[in-house]
């Protein structure tokens, strides 16, 4: 039985993390998370939602396969792999957090563009309280968004955190009553999979090389990345749209 589902809702793509009780992450989920995105991907779909059905988003490892039959963590290859999948996926990711969303569970969400979490989730990277540090990335996603005073901070003490305290910090991006966690997050994904396809893309590959390698890295790409997005049809749906009736008057179909 798959540890993650997938469904298809309009151009949404919404994945869910499914392994009771707690989502804990071995190599088999993270081998279903990076096929349910290629799926959907597929699919056509223009936007994904990252979402668990288990009572946590995702209390972190599976430490008792780590080392054993959990080996991402010790494949430099196969973990940069991965990352890519999830971080570089073509299309806009909204992860929605509930519940416990703690150490590698934290490191999943911080490969999503955006996130929001409900007021009742707690959040940390907690591996320093079992003697690891964060396996999957987690320590420099968070010194991207937070800067490394911050990174240092929350890995080091491995405390648990309030999603107020995240949101403030610029880990995340919006913090919402846990009722309305699952519409807030649908509708964030709605937008974006009704934005223009190709733009998003170029957006987040600016962003991403920009996170990664500074401004110069990303300026060495500007003009790829503007050729790249002045090719796409929507680009002109938006043009003709704003002469025609206004801005903000297009509709987009994704290419």
């Amino acid at each position: 039985m798959t540890t993650v589902t997938h469904e298809i809702d309009g151009a949404v793509g919404i994945v869910t993390l499914a392994k009771p009780p707690h989502n804990l992450i071995d190599d088999v989920m993270i081998n279903d998370l990076v096929a349910a995105y290629s799926q959907v991907m597929e699919a056509g779909c223009r936007a994904i939602l990252l979402r668990s059905s288990m009572r946590h988003f995702c209390a972190g490892a599976e430490l008792k396969s780590f080392g054993t039959t959990t080996l991402v963590h010790a494949d430099q290859e196969r973990l940069e792999e991965v990352l890519r999948a999830l971080e570089d996926v073509p299309i806009p990711t909204v992860a929605a957090l509930n519940g416990g969303v703690l150490g590698g569970g934290l490191e999943l969400a911080l490969t999503c563009d955006m996130i929001i979490a409900a007021d009742t989730a707690f959040l940390g990277q907690v591996e320093v309280t079992v003697g690891l540090l964060p396996l999957l990335g987690g320590t420099q996603r968070i010194a991207q968004r937070a800067g490394v005073a911050r990174a240092k901070e929350i890995s080091m003490l491995g405390r648990r955190h309030t999603p107020e305290a995240f949101e403030r910090w610029g880990i995340i991006n919006l913090v919402v009553p846990e009722a309305d966690l699952p519409l807030a997050s649908m509708t964030w994904a709605r937008q974006l999979a009704a934005g223009p396809t190709a733009v998003i893309k170029g957006v987040k590959m600016q962003a991403n090389l920009a996170a990664r390698g500074g401004i110069e890295a990303a300026d060495s790409r500007q003009v790829e990345i503007n050729d790249m997005i002045w090719k796409a049809e929507d680009r002109q749906r938006g043009f003709d749209a704003f002469f025609a009736t206004g801005p903000a008057s297009a509709v987009f179909k994704g290419n």
